[in-house]
């Protein structure tokens, strides 16, 4: 028995972008995702070449190391980007997320940076095998938001790694193996932002044809809004005949497309807008454990973390630094605020609520000389974990509140009584079009 891609590509610039900055790749061998970013300050190029370093892989058919050379070719991607800044100091900000499969036979490369995803259905379950490097992700494994909050959290598109050339890139890197009939997707969140999990489960598993999938991919997605660009390569793992090798041409679509990179990276290999085949077979030895298993090995270890852009935020400084997706890093640090506790004082800080390694994401707005110890237990315990208020007036107003709170309990206590406990008010939630996504079993 042996083994074959059957694969379809597209990309689409949504109904609010004016350029498409998505670029993606579909071959017998490569799948690869890029979702550039920075606007004017060239996305499209970032996720272009990308794509382009990922895509030389096809120069060197036999490779047996398939976990070095994906990595390898995301180093490549991450220093041409770095040398192009060099060259030009205007193309500063840009950057580009990376999902890509390498594959040999069963076995496949998984390459990972930012917050483009992949998906894996297998015997009727959709899992998610990447995770998203944002800071409402961070959030959430830290269990601060819940994933419904994480869906509409005003600071989703802040990532915390990417491609941009500005520094060393650390990539997730696994190994897998494929089983026949399973389904692959990758795709950029202008899709998942707006499309839920049991949505792509329904779409996945009542299409066959990969082109059909992904056109209605996107028209789901552009039917939800289309906020941004929206791009999808859908690869089934078939078995096909033995002796049997038909092979597949090449697939650039999005910005990779739209400037012609394949020439610089196949060869010549064509560049429609999306494209259909199958892989040259391989022996297939088929693993029966649940995905995520068997001959996944991570990578990861013992890297450095790089926090891509916030690292450039100094506090208390209040340098306004470019974010990502249309966001500013200053800007959002200045529109939250909470009430905690500096050195045993109750203190309105501005800024979010975490640390992410060394950095803390926020700064003091407001002291008021109010002992976090004077406050009775309950108060005390909320003031600790943190109170979201949504300005500096308010913060003061709830400090009055906890003061008026801990004076009742001090006077129950000297009658007698049990003091009586005030529940916090709910933390306010910051309005989104964007539909909330719901969770989806990932792969251990």
């Amino acid at each position: 028995m042996t083994i074959a891609l059957r694969y379809a590509a597209r990309s689409d610039v949504g109904l609010l972008r004016e350029g498409n900055e998505d670029s993606a790749y579909a071959s017998p061998r490569l799948l690869a995702v890029a979702d550039g970013m920075g606007g004017h300050a060239h996305g499209e190029v970032a996720s272009s070449v990308a794509i382009a370093a990922m895509a030389a892989l096809e120069e060197d058919p036999h490779q047996t190391d398939l976990v070095g050379a994906v990595e390898g070719a995301v180093r490549d991607a991450n220093r041409r980007l770095h040398e192009m800044v060099g060259r030009d100091p205007s193309l500063k900000g840009m950057g580009t997320t990376l999902t890509a499969m390498l594959w040999k036979g069963t076995q496949l490369a998984l390459v990972h940076v930012g917050d483009s995803r992949a998906y894996l259905l297998r015997r009727g379950e959709l899992y998610q095998i990447t995770h998203d490097h944002t800071l409402v992700q961070s959030l959430v494994d830290d269990g601060r938001i819940t994933p419904d909050e994480a869906a509409t959290h005003p600071q989703r598109s802040i990532l915390l790694r990417a491609l941009d050339g500005s520094g060393e890139v650390d990539p997730d890197l696994s190994l897998r193996e494929a089983q026949v009939d399973d389904r692959y997707l990758l795709c950029s969140d202008g899709l998942t932002t707006v499309v839920g999990p049991e949505t792509l489960h329904q779409t996945l598993t009542s299409i066959d044809d990969p082109e059909e999938v992904v056109r209605a991919l996107i028209d789901l997605a552009n039917r939800g809004g289309g906020p941004d660009n929206i791009t999808c390569v859908l690869a089934d793992v078939v078995d096909v005949e033995e002796g049997h090798t038909p092979l597949g041409q090449a697939t650039f679509v999005g910005a990779a497309g739209s400037n012609r990179l394949a020439s610089l990276s196949t060869g010549g290999a064509g560049t429609a807008p999306g494209g259909v085949a199958v892989t040259m077979p391989q022996p297939a030895i088929l693993d029966d454990d649940e995905p995520g298993r068997g001959a996944q090995a991570s990578r990861r270890a013992g890297r450095r973390r790089r926090l891509w852009p916030m690292l450039t935020v100094v506090l208390g400084v209040g340098v306004a630094v470019a974010g990502i997706g249309g966001f500013f890093v200053y800007q959002w640090t200045q529109d939250q605020y909470f009430v905690g506790s500096q050195s045993d004082e109750v203190v309105v800080f501005r800024g979010v609520n975490t640390e992410i390694g060394p950095f803390q994401l926020f700064d003091i707005a407001h002291y008021t000389g109010i002992k976090v110890g004077s406050l009775a237990a309950f108060e005390r315990g909320q003031v600790l974990d943190g109170i979201s208020v949504p300005d500096v007036d308010a913060g003061k107003k709830k400090i009055d509140e906890l003061r008026a709170s801990a004076g009742q309990a001090s006077s129950a206590t000297s009658e007698g009584q049990e003091p009586e406990q005030t529940p916090a008010p709910p933390t306010p939630k910051s309005k989104s079009s964007a539909s909330p996504t719901p969770s989806v079993k990932r792969s251990q």
